[in-house]
């Protein structure tokens, strides 16, 4: 029994030939086995080549349990909270590229999980939630611990499973994995009843799949592809609209080659830092809400956007009737729900960004042969708004530390080859605006949901994926509070994770919109971690099994930062301590449309939008 598709339904668009990723039906060869549900399971997911799994046992899933016990492939990390599971199995999947795994109980366990596989969900993460349910029998009684978490995660799933016979588990398995990890990866949830685990049934490896309806589009249709070349070879002000979907497609070459090849700018939003290294000539950096003013500038005043893997959302285009008025939309995506969804696309795309990408780079290159216009005017102008608008901060005039240098120090002590997870808020954009990311897979973060608690979780998991790469968790006192118990987690099981905490003693963003919009009422955005030292984070560290380091001045920031990256049998936590009142900027406000972009309170540069 499996439930339907959460996702919504395909807008009309234009499939490639020939280019299905149905899974081939490969027939059984191994000798059937006998064994339990649940070692059938744990089987499984050794045969998919999982590594690790992220968990909490409880009533219903504990025959999983006995038997992962014996494996010798798959490790498992025992984490303090559900939904420090989810979010870990989230850091490995976006720091590897693999299928992140994670396993909870039913009812409330299970429940937990629901957070992180709404985040999975909205950024497009390849993971895998296993959960216990009530016995057969006891399915729809209200039993102890029972929760219709198949019904409750269906618009939140990619798919998801009810197992009702064991023999199903490694046929169901496969299938999830393979939905994961395909077309638009998300997340896939198997519900499996305690007593389908104990029940005795054969394992047989490979399974045939069983996906009849199950057909994502890879390879583009070339006439499509030829129609964006000619548009990309005659646009006068054109823009690279760069989203997460070209990470996920390792497709940041050919991305570097398309550009080189146009001279066309490049913008990269929130979830695609790193997929166009921040150091090229032509990136303009981050687009939308806190972008810079050059991104939103040549978006709004471009006569053509191609769109790769990006999904029009409204952190990027603000207003969406009033975004990028003037200009002509190419939209690539692996998922035809997302073509025209919010803006119409004059040539859609189907397909993988990076078989996108290489047809393009030919078909563009094809086009140049016969002329191209000249983009030196376009470049006039931007270079133009980057030097009237750089990207910017002040130090707070109390004289206290400012959060934006903290987080540009690390981002430099640190280097490029270290990942970066953040939590969601003030610290969040500071972090997207002021590390310099050149590589993919260094940015990790929650854009489409927001989940305050993501920065620890995902950090210990990116860890565990990535064991020789330096990890930084920055995250906001706030963000801190929700999940730091994951930290004795790292400690126990060996992820040395480093942690900022960006302390001003507040909920930063929504205290930066009551300023702006709520005549500076702060209403219950107070945390008192300034004037109480409550929690004492330094203390709560050395609790947790961490090294714990306070800094409050600039002169301490390099000495602080180096310390902590010397620092590699546990993890470390810094309390920085910053002043209450620094901003975000810049900022365009919710409602309203990216040309009344503020470069800085007050400040709102219009740009032309014939």
């Amino acid at each position: 029994m499996t439930s339907a598709t959460s996702r919504p339904t395909p807008a009309p668009a234009t499939p490639g030939p020939g280019n299905s990723a149905r899974p081939k039906p490969a027939p059984p060869t191994g000798t059937p086995v006998r064994v339990t549900g649940a070692q059938s399971l744990v089987r499984s997911l050794e045969a998919v080549g999982v590594e690790i799994v992220f968990g909490i046992p409880g009533g219903t899933i504990l025959p999983a349990y006995d038997p992962l016990l014996d494996s010798t492939k798959v490790r498992h990390i025992l984490v303090r909270h559900e939904q420090g599971a989810g979010h870990a199995a989230t850091g490995y999947a976006q720091a590897t590229g693999k299928v992140g795994v994670c396993m909870a109980t039913s009812g409330p366990g299970a429940t937990n999980l629901v957070t992180p596989l709404a985040d999975a969900n909205m950024d497009s993460v390849p993971l895998v939630a296993i959960t216990g349910q009530q016995t057969r029998a006891l399915i729809g009684t209200d039993a102890f611990q029972e929760a219709d978490i198949c019904g409750i995660t269906l618009p939140i799933t990619k798919h998801n499973f009810l197992v009702t016979d064991p023999a199903d588990i490694p046929r169901i398995i496969a299938e999830a994995f393979h939905l994961a990890k395909t077309g638009r990866p998300g997340p896939v949830l198997v519900d499996i009843p305690k007593d389908v685990l104990q029940e005795q049934t054969s394992f047989i490896w490979p399974p045939e799949l069983r996906l009849p309806g199950y057909r994502p589009t890879t390879r583009p249709h070339g006439k499509q592809v030829r129609e964006a070349a000619k548009l990309m070879c005659s646009a006068k002000r054109p823009v690279l609209y760069v989203g997460g979907g070209v990470i996920k497609a390792q497709a940041s070459p050919e991305l570097l080659e398309l550009a080189e090849l146009t001279g066309m700018p490049v913008v990269t939003t929130l979830m695609a830092r790193g997929a166009f290294p921040d150091s090229h000539k032509q990136h303009l950096g981050m687009p939308g809400m806190h972008g810079t003013v050059p991104a939103v500038g040549a978006m709004q005043s471009s006569d053509l956007l191609i769109a790769l893997g990006a999904r029009f959302d409204d952190r990027v285009t603000g207003q969406l009737g009033s975004f990028a008025p003037g200009a002509a939309i190419v939209h690539a995506d692996i998922d035809p729900a997302e073509i025209s969804k919010n803006r119409r696309a004059d040539v859609p795309i189907v397909g993988d960004c990076k078989e996108i990408l290489i047809e393009l780079i030919a078909a563009v290159k094809a086009e140049k042969a016969s002329g191209s216009e000249d983009l030196t005017p376009w470049w006039k102008q931007l270079d133009q708004w980057r030097e009237t608008y750089p990207l910017g901060y002040e130090w707070p005039e109390d004289g206290t530390l400012s959060p934006q240098y903290v987080i540009e120090r690390i981002g430099a002590i640190a280097g490029p080859d270290a990942i970066y997870t953040a939590g969601v808020g003030q610290h969040q954009m500071w972090a997207a605006q002021h590390v310099r990311y050149e590589k993919p897979g260094t940015w990790l973060n929650s854009g489409g949901l927001g989940t305050m608690g993501y920065a620890v979780p995902a950090a210990m998991g990116a860890k565990f994926g990535k064991p020789d790469s330096v990890v930084w968790a920055i995250d906001g006192d706030g963000c801190f509070q929700m999940t730091n118990q994951e930290l004795a987690t790292c400690a126990i099981e060996g992820a040395p994770i480093k942690v900022a905490v960006i302390n001003n003693g507040n909920l930063g963003m929504v205290r930066q919109w009551q300023n702006l919009f709520y005549s500076g009422r702060y209403s219950q955005t107070d945390l008192g971690t300034h004037k109480f030292r409550i929690p004492d984070f330094t203390l709560l560290a050395e609790a947790l099994g961490c090294a714990g380091l306070r800094c409050e001045t600039k002169e301490e920031v390099d000495e602080v930062i180096n310390r902590a990256m010397a620092i590699n049998d546990r993890p470390v936590v810094i309390d920085f301590v910053v002043g209450k009142d620094a901003q975000v900027w810049p900022m365009v406000a919710a409602g309203t449309g990216n040309s009344e972009i503020m470069a800085a309170r007050g400040i709102r540069p219009l740009f032309d939008e014939e």
